[in-house]
């Protein structure tokens, strides 16, 4: 299935210059609707406001996680199919368990580039 790259995006972190570089490989990518939440509640709140093609979250945010977000999503009846790709600096074996086991799409560690970034939307909606 080829990528559509008009589908609204959105990217999840509470370091904004993480949400920046994210937004800007997105954009090199060819993605034209990116939108930025700095918590897993924000998020949330404009999941439920706006249908988004793809959600990519960092895991460490406070107050709600983007494992907790990751959580929600899947248990929402409207959200639980929308693809969902967790970043992490943490590269334990057991943060991606719980993840996979939790739904995810995907998984990438920070530092990743635009590259690895396609790789993982691709693998998101074709795996």
């Amino acid at each position: 299935m080829p990528l559509d790259f008009k589908m609204p995006v959105l990217v999840v972190d509470d370091y904004s210059t993480m949400l920046r570089i994210i937004r800007n490989f997105l954009t090199q990518l060819g993605f034209a609707d990116v939108d930025g939440a700095c918590d897993g509640s924000a998020a949330l709140q404009m999941m439920h406001e706006r249908r988004y093609g793809l959600v990519i979250s960092d895991w460490n945010m406070a107050p709600m996680t983007g494992y907790e977000l990751l959580r929600e999503v899947r248990a929402d009846g409207g959200l639980t199919g929308t693809p969902f790709i967790m970043v992490t600096a943490d590269g334990s074996r057991e943060h991606e368990a719980q993840a996979m086991q939790a739904g995810v799409s995907d998984y990438m560690l920070k530092p990743f580039n635009a590259v690895t970034l396609r790789s993982k939307i691709e693998s998101a909606f074709n795996g």
